[in-house]
């Protein structure tokens, strides 16, 4: 099984009709979505291969909902429940980047991990959000660790430039160092910001993972999997019809990669299989596991 970690938020998805008027009214369509890294990963991988997420939420009506949406589609949802449960405010423009104004809320709150929530793992996934904040942050390192131990592989996605500059990249990268995750996601921008690949070949931090494969995302454009001691593999990524909403896309990247390697161990087609669930989501408001 599949076990990711992380944040389960509501996402309130803003669909810009233009550029946004300071000082007054901007016409926009608004949705409201079951949102955080590590729920759209759980979620998206459901549909391919046996996923549990474990996190927190708050002790409320926004947080039962996450959870009944989460599980239904499949998901082993292990959740603690304290304080308030988190929002994730989604900006689209018209290229269908995104701004995001995350108020974490319970995400953060998570504490030690029961063992029962890990046994039956074969891999552990954690975006890098959760190692922002605490008790979270140490609660994904020891859990991570533990999965290791156990004989489990591991990954850790970056998840936005953003969140590395606040954490510090030298602390990011001697985190990694650490925890010697088996991949590493990113995307192009988080990958170089890292120095883990630098104008399509590796950086000069990537020496610092020696037992690391980094799979770097860049759009329309082939993805690149670094494999320690072998050449860099270069996957094409399909053409794509519609492209309105780049929410989620990343994570169903990870699930859709995960879910094949796990299943097959090649990872050329685990990245095809991260393209094709990736390809789901574009054209639908925010992280929607069903496309809708």
């Amino acid at each position: 099984m599949l076990g990711v970690l992380g944040d389960l938020v509501e996402d309130i998805v803003v669909w810009a009709d233009g550029p946004l008027r300071h000082g007054t009214d901007s016409g926009a369509r608004i949705f409201r979505r079951r949102g955080g890294s590590a729920a759209n990963v759980a979620c998206f991988a459901a549909g391919q291969h046996p996923a549990r997420f474990l996190g927190c939420v708050g002790e409320d009506a926004v947080g039962d909902g996450l959870v009944a949406e989460l599980a239904g589609h499949g998901v082993d949802v292990r959740v603690s429940r304290r304080g308030r449960t988190g929002s994730v405010v989604v900006l689209i423009d018209q290229d269908g980047e995104r701004t995001m104004l995350p108020d974490r809320g319970a995400a953060t709150l998570l504490e030690r991990v029961p063992d029962e929530w890990l046994t039956g793992l074969t891999h552990l996934h954690v975006p890098a959000y959760s190692f922002d904040g605490e008790p979270v942050g140490g609660t994904a390192v020891d859990a991570l660790a533990r999965v290791r131990r156990a004989g489990g592989t591991t990954s850790v996605d970056a998840s936005s430039t953003g969140m590395l500059e606040r954490f510090g990249r030298k602390r990011f990268l001697g985190l990694l160092a650490e925890l010697a995750p088996t991949f590493v996601f990113a995307n192009r921008s988080e990958s170089e910001f890292l120095g883990l690949l630098v104008g399509g070949l590796p950086g000069p931090e990537r020496a610092r993972l020696p037992a690391t494969a980094v799979v770097t995302k860049a759009g329309a454009e082939a993805t690149a999997v670094d494999v320690p001691g072998e050449p860099l593999v270069m996957v094409p990524v399909p053409p794509v019809a519609e492209v309105r909403d780049l929410t989620g896309a990343g994570d169903a990247f990870a699930a859709g990669f995960l879910a094949g390697f796990l299943d097959t161990g090649d990872l050329g087609r685990a990245a095809g299989l991260g393209h094709r669930s990736a390809a789901r989501v574009l054209a639908s408001p925010g992280a929607s596991c069903g496309g809708e």
